[in-house]
């Protein structure tokens, strides 16, 4: 789909804020609110937007400990693939989720309440799986997370 600036605009607008109502968003990127739902619409339809989230402060719930996984596997077929995804996707503490190139396989972002629940979390992980190798880098600080993306340098 072709993006043109105002569309590029809304974007930025709704990262910034996804609870803006339509009539503030509207404004903020100079459109009629007509106008600017159909764009919302279309935007929503191809799948460029992809839903609306609350940003919420995990270690206030108590889950104060983030953990990146790294695992390397000794198999590489479909099926096994397949397999280990459906049993990662059933981790709650696994908020992402990715395949990736290099010395390892694949990455995992895990949030838990202390060592202890990823402990837990990592007992469940390896449970019934044949796994090369599987280490965990701990977050002392998070300096940027869910940054907003500058789409103005996508402008056309």
């Amino acid at each position: 789909m072709e993006l043109d600036r105002i569309d590029l605009r809304i974007l930025t607008a709704l990262q910034a804020d996804g609870t803006m109502s339509q009539r503030k968003l509207s404004e903020e990127v100079g459109l009629s609110q007509n106008a600017c739902w159909r764009r919302l619409q279309r935007l929503n339809a191809t799948g460029i937007i992809r839903g609306s989230r609350a940003e919420i402060d995990l270690s206030a719930l108590g889950l104060d400990l983030t953990v990146f996984v790294m695992i390397r596997t000794r198999h590489h077929s479909k099926d096994w693939a397949d397999g280990f995804r459906r049993h990662v996707e059933k981790l709650p503490e696994v908020t992402d989720f990715f395949r990736i190139g290099g010395d390892w396989d694949y990455l995992l972002k895990v949030t838990a309440r202390g060592v202890a629940g990823y402990d837990a979390f990592y007992q469940r992980l390896i449970t019934d799986l044949d796994l090369a190798a599987v280490t965990g880098f701990f977050s002392m600080e998070a300096i940027l997370q869910n940054r907003p993306l500058d789409l103005s340098r996508l402008g056309r």
